[in-house]
C-alpha cells in the first residue's frame, strides 16, 4: 500500500509512475475523501482540546468552592459532537484505506519501460543447452512414456490441473524439495520455517492478495485462505511488530505446497505441469532496511540461480517491464529455464522487491538509530518451483531411449542415478 500523503503531495508523480505500469486511476474521490477527512479530524482535534481546557477549569473552581455547573454543560454539548463525529470520521478512514488498497506499487527508477512481457530486458545467461540427435520430448510426454506422471487420474481425483506423481518422479520430488532447503539454510544463510498452509484474511491482505486477488485464492467454508505461495505467511511473521534495526536484514526460507485457482488462465498451459492448481516450491524471504534492499534483491536472485547452477540447467534472469509486473512488486527479476521439449525458456522463479508496500498493509516496522520507527523493505523469491525444477531435469536430461539422467548434486538424495 502506498502512503497517503506521499501519493497526494506527489499526484502527478504517482500518476506517471502507474501510467508506466500501462494502469490510470481517477484520484479525485480519494482527495474528496480525505479533504472531509481532514475536516473533522480538526473539528475532533479542537474539541478534544476544548475538553482539556474544561476539565483544567473546573479543577480550578472546584479547589476554589466555584460553580462549574456552565462548563459542565459544556462538555457535555462537547461530548455529543465528538460522539458523533468518530464514526464517521473512522468511515473515512477505511474509505481511504480501501482506495489505497486497490492502487498497485510504483516502479523503481531502475524498472526497465513497458507494457508487456516482450519489453522485459535479458540481464544475463548461465549454462550451455544441451544439443541432442533426436527430438527432445516435452516433459509430460517423458512422464506418461515412463509411467511417473498420471495426469488422468489427477484429474480424476480432484479435477483438472491436478496431477498424480508416482514413484520415481515423487521421489525426485520430495529430492528437489530437501536439496533446495539445504542449499538455502547451509550455504546461503536463510533460517527454515513451516509456517501454516492456510491463513485469514488479514495476514492475505499484508502482502496484496486481497482484496484486489481473491478469485485467484481458494477460500474455507470457515474464512480461511489455502496459501497461494509461502511469500504470504512468512512475510508475515513479523506482521504488526516492531524489530531491532540490529537484526536486520533477516532471510527466511520456507517449503509449502500452493494452491491457486488459476482464474482468467483456461487454455493457458493446459498440458502437464507448469499451471496447476496445486504444486510445491521453496520460497526465499528476506526483510530488510531501505537501504539494503537493492542489494538484498540481487543476492536474493543469486541464491535462487545458484539451485539451477548446482543441477547444470541453463536458464537466463530477464528484469521485468514497467507493465509486466506483479501488483506488490516495485522491482523484478524473473529466472526463466531453458525447456529444449518446448524450444523455449519458462518462468522458474520470480524474484521481487516490494519496498515497503507490504510492510505499511502488514505493519511491520523497525525501530532506527534514530530511535523512530520506520517500514521495513520486503522482498521475496521461488528457490525454486519445485514442480517446475522437475520439468527442467526430464526435458534438459533425458535420453535418446526416453529414459532421464538425474543431476550428480541429487545423487546422495535419490536410490538411483537414472529414470527409465
Amino acid at each position: 500500500m502506498l502512503d497517503l500523503k506521499f501519493v497526494l503531495n506527489n499526484l502527478e508523480t504517482v500518476k506517471s509512475l502507474l501510467a508506466k505500469r500501462g494502469q490510470t486511476f481517477d484520484f479525485s474521490p480519494l482527495e474528496k475523501i480525505n479533504a472531509r477527512r481532514k475536516q473533522l479530524q480538526h473539528e475532533f482535534d479542537g474539541l478534544r482540546n476544548q475538553q482539556n481546557l474544561a476539565s483544567a477549569e473546573i479543577a480550578k473552581r472546584k479547589k476554589n468552592k466555584e460553580s462549574a455547573d456552565d462548563i459542565m454543560t459544556q462538555m457535555q454539548e462537547i461530548a455529543t459532537r465528538i460522539k458523533e463525529i468518530q464514526p464517521e470520521l473512522n468511515g473515512l478512514d477505511g474509505e481511504v484505506e480501501t482506495f489505497l488498497m486497490t492502487i498497485p506499487n510504483l516502479p523503481h527508477d531502475s524498472v526497465p519501460m513497458g507494457t508487456t512481457a516482450d519489453d522485459n530486458v535479458e540481464v544475463r545467461n548461465w549454462g550451455k543447452k544441451p544439443e541432442f540427435d533426436f527430438k527432445p520430448k516435452e516433459h509430460w510426454e517423458l512422464g506418461e512414456t515412463l509411467g511417473i506422471l498420471d495426469f488422468e487420474r489427477g484429474t480424476k481425483l480432484a479435477k483438472s490441473r491436478f496431477t498424480l506423481y508416482k514413484g520415481p518422479a515423487a521421489q525426485l520430488e520430495r529430492a528437489l524439495i530437501n536439496f533446495m532447503l539445504d542449499t538455502q539454510t547451509g550455504e546461503n544463510g536463510y533460517t527454515e520455517v513451516i509456517p501454516p498452509f492456510l491463513v485469514n484474511a488479514t495476514t492475505m491482505t499484508g502482502t496484496g492478495q486481497l482484496p484486489k486477488f481473491e478469485e485467484d485464492l481458494f477460500k474455507t467454508t470457515d474464512g480461511l485462505y489455502l496459501i497461494p505461495t509461502a511469500e504470504v505467511p512468512v512475510t508475515n511473521i513479523y506482521q504488526d511488530e516492531i524489530l531491532k534495526e540490529v537484526d536486520l536484514p533477516i532471510s527466511f526460507t520456507a517449503y509449502t505446497p500452493c494452491f491457486r485457482s488459476e482464474a482468467g488462465s483456461y487454455g493457458k498451459d493446459v498440458k502437464g505441469l507448469i499451471r496447476q492448481h496445486q504444486f510445491n516450491k521453496v520460497e526465499l524471504v528476506k526483510l530488510t532496511t531501505p537501504s539494503q534492499s537493492l542489494a538484498a534483491l540481487e543476492q536474493l536472485t543469486g541464491d535462487a540461480e545458484s539451485i539451477l547452477k548446482k543441477l547444470g540447467i541453463p536458464y537466463r534472469v530477464m528484469a521485468l517491464c514497467s507493465g509486466d509486473m506483479g501488483f506488490s512488486a516495485a522491482k523484478t527479476y524473473d529466472i526463466e529455464v531453458w525447456l529444449p521439449g518446448q524450444n523455449a525458456y519458462r518462468e522458474i522463479s520470480s524474484c521481487s522487491n516490494c519496498e515497503d508496500f507490504q510492510a505499511r498493509r502488514a505493519k511491520i516496522r523497525f525501530k532506527g538509530a534514530d530511535g523512530k520507527n520506520h517500514l521495513v523493505h520486503t522482498l521475496n523469491g521461488s528457490g525454486l518451483a519445485v514442480g517446475r525444477t522437475l520439468i527442467a531435469i526430464l526435458e534438459n536430461y533425458q535420453q535418446k531411449d526416453g529414459s532421464i539422467k538425474i543431476p550428480e548434486a541429487l545423487h546422495k538424495y535419490l536410490p538411483f542415478t537414472t529414470i527409465q
